[in-house]
C-alpha cells in the first residue's frame, strides 16, 4: 500500500515537472500594469495641477475685485455701480474658468483613451505572446512524454 502512494507521488512530480510553469509572463503583465498605473498617474497629476491653478487664479482674480465692492462710496448710487460691475466681471471669470476646466478635462479623456488603448494592445500582443509559447512548451512536453 505504502508502495502505491510512493508511485503515485513519482507519478505527479514527473507530470507536473513535464508541464513547467513560465513566470516571464506574469512579469511581463506586471510590468504593463505598473507602465500604465505610471502612465495614468501622471495624466491624473498634471489634471489636478492644472485644475489648482486655474481655480487659484478664479480665486485671487474674485477677491481683487470685491475690493472694489466693499471701498466706501460717497454716492449710495456708486455701491450699486460696484456691484453690478462686479458681477459683470464675475460672470465673465466663471465663464473663463469653467471653459478651463472643460479643456483640462477633455485634454484628461483623450489621454486616457490613448492609455487605454495602447495598454489593451500590449495586453493583447502580451496574451498571444504567452499562449504561443504554452503551446509550443506544451506541445515540447507532450512528446517528450510520449517519446518515453
Amino acid at each position: 500500500m505504502a508502495k502505491a502512494t510512493a508511485d503515485y507521488t513519482k507519478m505527479m512530480k514527473d507530470m507536473m515537472g513535464a508541464f513547467p510553469v513560465d513566470m516571464s509572463a506574469v512579469q511581463d503583465a506586471f510590468k504593463s500594469q505598473a507602465t500604465f498605473a505610471d502612465k495614468m498617474s501622471k495624466v491624473v497629476l498634471d489634471a489636478a495641477e492644472k485644475s489648482t491653478e486655474i481655480s487659484s487664479t478664479w480665486t485671487k482674480s474674485t477677491i481683487g475685485k470685491l475690493g472694489v465692492v466693499t471701498n466706501v462710496k460717497a454716492d449710495p448710487a456708486d455701491y450699486t455701480k460696484a456691484m453690478t460691475d462686479f458681477a459683470s466681471t464675475q460672470a465673465e471669470m466663471s465663464a473663463e474658468s469653467m471653459a478651463a476646466f472643460a479643456e483640462v478635462a477633455k485634454k484628461v479623456q483623450m489621454e486616457t483613451v490613448e492609455l487605454m488603448l495602447a495598454a489593451g494592445k500590449d495586453m493583447s500582443d502580451d496574451a498571444t505572446a504567452a499562449v504561443k509559447k504554452a503551446t509550443n512548451d506544451i506541445s515540447a512536453a507532450a512528446k517528450k512524454a510520449t517519446a518515453k
